[in-house]
This record gives structure tokens, sequence and C-alpha cells, in this order.
């Protein structure tokens, strides 16, 4: 029997190893209490519960208060990686308090990272239940909130509650027991499962990434065939992940240096009309379209450089280097010429 894969995604300190361990009835994931950072890494365990077999990825905090952007996108793909060719299921984790503008940005980067549909393979997971009010069931608390009944209502009405701390030992039946939420969130999970025939959300990234690994893995075999399929599929994960920071890396030095050189080539063009560019809203609109056809021409020399690194840093310095090389763009007859063009037709 295929293993259902349950990706948990929240920012840190949400429970998310607390949770996973609760589901799965055993501590398999180390809980931080005291590292404001949480996990830095994916943790992923597969395990038989109730008769199904779970594989529960958990990922680091979305939003740790010393998360770099560097630590995001390792996150993510790590993430991307380890749940390719897509997970079964997305278990949003949030705490039973206000909805701030910090969980709408998490869930702002979970569609952007994936996509909104994601949303239609997901469910809500509340932790911290013991702040519940007790006449109050989870549905109650998340009606009082428009922006936080929009995002259940996009994950078709799956919500849920538990209490790491306080309801462990609730009775069977009793709604105030990760007993009886837990047999609810798996109620959810084959629900989520049946619906889409037990396909899984993907998309054409997660689809090129699974491909990727496993050619990796065809690889690997060939090589050390006194490996398990576990180990195989780990050290495949590995490499492609790394490939991928390292593409994600020369992409994105591509496009900030183009960005930054084709503003620069504009300015450059003719020194005369710089304080008309600076101080007037067509010359700053004239800025902003050079900024976006240098962005865009960064692009291949990001992928050209990536091909040929072996690490996100010397991606970056090769991307850089490329693009010092390349002849400055015409930025400033482009931009006139477009905005004669408006004119004419106006």
């Amino acid at each position: 029997m295929a293993s259902r894969r349950i990706v948990l995604l929240g920012k840190t300190g949400a429970g998310k190893s607390s949770v996973a361990n609760t589901i799965l009835g055993e501590e398999y994931f180390t809980v931080s209490h005291f590292s404001p950072s949480g996990t830095k890494q994916c943790q992923e365990k597969t395990k038989c519960v109730d008769g199904r077999s779970i594989t529960l990825i958990e990922t680091p905090g979305f939003f740790g208060t010393e998360s770099s952007e560097d630590q995001m996108k390792a996150a993510v793909i790590s993430c991307i990686t380890q749940c390719a060719p897509g997970p079964h299921v997305f278990l949003i984790l949030l705490k039973v308090e206000r909805f701030t503008k910090q969980e709408e940005e998490l869930i702002r980067d979970i569609c952007q990272h994936f996509s909104e549909e994601a949303l239609q393979y997901s469910s809500v997971v509340f932790t911290h239940g013991d702040q519940l009010p007790e006449v109050e069931e989870i549905g109650d608390f998340v009606c009082k909130n428009v922006a936080l009944n929009n995002l259940v209502m996009k994950c078709r009405g799956r919500c849920h509650v538990v209490d790491n701390k306080y309801w462990k030992r609730g009775e069977e039946g009793n709604y105030r027991s990760n007993q009886f939420q837990v047999a609810e969130i798996l109620k959810t999970i084959d629900q989520i499962f049946e619906a889409n025939n037990g396909g899984c959300y993907t998309n054409e990234m997660l689809q090129n990434v699974h491909r990727e690994i496993q050619k990796e893995e065809i690889m690997i075999m060939s090589s050390s065939v006194s490996l398990s399929q576990e180990e195989i599929r780990g050290r495949a994960e590995v490499k492609v992940s790394d490939r991928l920071l390292i593409l994600f890396a020369g992409i994105g030095a591509g496009m900030l240096t183009g960005a930054f050189l084709g503003v620069l080539d504009l300015l450059t063009a003719d020194s005369e009309q710089l304080p008309a560019l600076t101080s007037t809203a067509r010359g700053r609109q004239s800025m902003a379209m050079a900024a976006a056809q240098g962005l865009m021409r960064g692009v291949r020399p990001g992928c050209e450089a990536a091909e040929e690194a072996g690490s996100p840093g010397e991606a970056m310095l090769k991307t850089i280097k490329m693009l010092q090389k390349q002849p400055p763009s015409d930025s400033r007859r482009q931009i006139t010429n477009e905005q004669g063009k408006t004119e004419d037709k106006q």
C-alpha cells in the first residue's frame, strides 16, 4: 500500500513537531522548546497508523525571526524534493490566537511556492486548543475572523484543533482530546486522498524535480548496489536539492544584477536626461521598464552559470561576471520607442 505523504506547514513555534508526534502516537520528531528558529531542515517519518501508511514531512518554520532569505529558499527546496512528485495532503498549522499579518503572509507564501490550488488539498490544524473557550468548538472560533474563515473555506471547510500539552489524556469521544481530534484528522486525510482518487497535488516544478530524482536514483543504483532503497532515495534528494540551490542562486543573481545594469545603462546613456529620469513620473517609469528588461536579461546567464558552478556562491559570481562582459543594452532607445507608440495611440 502506497504511503500517504502529508506535509506540515507553519511558522516557527506553531507546534509542527508536536503535532507530528501526536498523529503518529510516538516521539519521532524532535521538539524544540528553546531554539528561536526551531527545526532547521525537513524531517520525515513513515508509520502505519490505524491501518494506513502515513509519511509525515515536517518543514522548517517559514517565518522564523532569525530566518534569512537563503534559509527560506533552502527550506522550500528541501520540502519540494522530499515530497516530489507531490504531497497528498497539506496540514497548515496555526495557533488558537489572533490571525495576524504574519499568518496571512504564511498563507501567501504557501500559495506563492505551490499555488492556491494547494489549499484544495489542505486542512487547517489549530494548536494550543486549551486557549479555545469552553463553550466553543474550532468552527466557532474560525467564524469570528473574516480572513481566517476565508482561508478555511478555501480548504473546503476542513479544520481541526489539538492541544499538545493538556489534551493528551482526554477521554475517547471527548471533543477536547487529542485521541478524538487525531481520529478526525485521519478521516480528513482519507477524504482528501479518496476525493483525488489517490492522486497527489503536483505542478510542473514538482514533476520536474521528481524526474530528476528518478534519474539520480538510477545512477546511484548502478554504482552502489549495497544501498537500501531508502538510502538511494535520500542521496538522490540531496543531490537534486543541491542543484536546485545552485540554480536558484544563479537565477537570483542574474535577475538582480541584470535589473541594476539595466537602470545603469539608462542613466549613463544620456547624462543630460538624469534630472528628468529621477524627478518625473515618466522618468521613474522609464527606469522601472529598464530594470524589468534587465531582470529578464539576467535569467539565461544565471541558468548557464549554474550549470558550470559547484556551489550557490560560485553560481552567483559566475553570473555576475557573465553579465559584466555583456555589451550595455540600449534601454533608452527601446523605452523611448515604446513611449512613442503609446503617445501615438493616445
